[in-house]
């Protein structure tokens, strides 16, 4: 990438991969600036700009959230190494995916258990659609094996 290219916002979503809309979703949130304004008010950005937008993208691919992108890129300009402050980063977004993975594995059995519950209802309706609408169902099997908590679902 030349160093003193200037792209137009098209240009620049064309070299990170991603749709203008995503350069402007960045701009609004913080994460990313135009580097100037062209007379006609068009924005320009930099090859410093690319590399931004493109670590902006492969940290959300690894799972970093926007808080977390803005204090990473903050960091990138601090005098002192940041690994402490990007480990913790790590170790936080880390437990927030294995209790995103325990409360997928619950919803994971309750869809399950639903399973074996849907269309044994009897004849004419589904045995599912009654226990979600709060009914007994009288023909249904009793399920295998009940949800041990409470299912919240984001």
């Amino acid at each position: 990438m030349d160093r003193l290219a200037s792209y137009t916002i098209g240009q620049l979503s064309r070299a990170a991969g991603v749709p203008t809309s995503t350069v402007r979703f960045y701009e609004r949130r913080g994460l990313l600036k135009p580097d100037a304004r062209t007379s006609s008010n068009y924005r320009t950005y930099s090859a410093r700009s690319a590399e931004r937008l493109k670590f902006i993208r492969a940290a959300q691919a690894t799972g970093f959230n926007l808080k977390d992108i803005r204090e990473m890129l903050a960091l990138t300009y601090s005098d002192d190494p940041p690994c402490a402050e990007v480990a913790s980063l790590i170790d936080n977004r880390l437990e927030d995916v294995k209790q995103r993975l325990r409360e997928l594995k619950r919803v994971a059995r309750a869809l399950a258990v639903a399973r074996e519950s849907c269309c044994k209802g009897g004849p004419d309706w589904c045995g599912e659609i009654e226990r979600l609408k709060g009914r007994k169902c009288t023909d249904c099997p009793p399920p295998k094996r009940a949800a041990r908590k409470p299912l919240t679902l984001h």
